[in-house]
């Protein structure tokens, strides 16, 4: 879609969209999956995945500014290089997987997430801090963050099965995100021009909405407590599982 050809409901939507990611990023889990649906029926799949990229950074960089004390370096040296592969796998196979199939594919796999979030909650001595673990959701990490922005249930399967905290676990991701998004851009924009001035001229639009998002959801997060944030994540991860299910 052209961006001229955007009528007033499309606009709205790409605020609330806005909105959304900065929720997400802030700790409300999950709102950022069921965002990429949304833009992909304005965008396509392949196109949405730039225009939400650089949303994506700026809800990330107010999200670092909070919560960058409490990230755990130790689990970020070990995700980053099999990161970094993973997003140039996406970026070769990107133009050969089908919209809609990929989301499907996605769908089960993040279905499969949430049973092994499950299992580690009724097995909470079972806790797999292997390296083989890391470097696993570090390429499955990347290669869903530059096909399809999906990585948000991959970094929480990881990063909960690591039973982070909850301030440790928000923290952690965000340098994770901010990072790999940044890694992304120049793929975005040279290789599948994905991303031009006319994108990112609507990102600026909606980045009031993603401030509000960011400091909403961070006022929320401080009012739920550990064992519901767990549950939150999980709870959100299915819902936005069930709404890639279409395709």
């Amino acid at each position: 879609m052209m961006f001229e050809s955007l009528t007033g409901f499309d606009i709205a939507l790409v605020l609330a969209i806005g909105f959304m990611v900065g929720l997400a990023k802030a700790g409300i889990h999950g709102l950022t999956l069921l965002s990429v649906p949304l833009l992909a029926l304005l965008f396509g799949g392949k196109h949405s995945s730039g225009v939400m990229l650089p949303m994506l950074i700026m809800a990330d960089i107010f999200a670092v500014h909070h919560y960058h004390r409490h990230a755990n370096w130790q689990f970020l040296i070990k995700l980053f290089p099999s990161a970094f592969v993973g997003v140039l796998i996406g970026t070769w196979l990107g133009d050969h997987i089908n919209d809609a199939l990929f989301m499907q594919i996605m769908a089960v796999i993040i279905f499969a997430s949430v049973g092994l979030m499950l299992w580690l909650e009724r097995n909470k001595s079972a806790v797999p801090d292997y390296t083989w673990f890391a470097i696993l959701a570090g390429v499955l990490g990347g290669f869903t963050t530059m096909v399809g922005n999906l990585a948000g249930s991959v970094m929480a399967v990881y990063l909960l099965s690591m039973r982070l905290p909850k301030n440790e676990f928000i923290g952690t991701a965000a340098w994770f995100f901010l990072v790999i998004n940044i890694f992304k851009v120049p793929f975005h924009v040279y290789v599948w021009e994905t991303i031009d001035w006319q994108s990112f001229t609507l990102n600026l639009i909606a980045l009031p909405l993603i401030i509000a998002g960011v400091y909403l959801g961070i006022w929320l997060v401080k009012r739920i407590n550990e064992k519901h944030y767990r549950w939150l994540v999980i709870g959100m991860t299915l819902l936005a599982a069930a709404a890639l299910l279409p395709g």
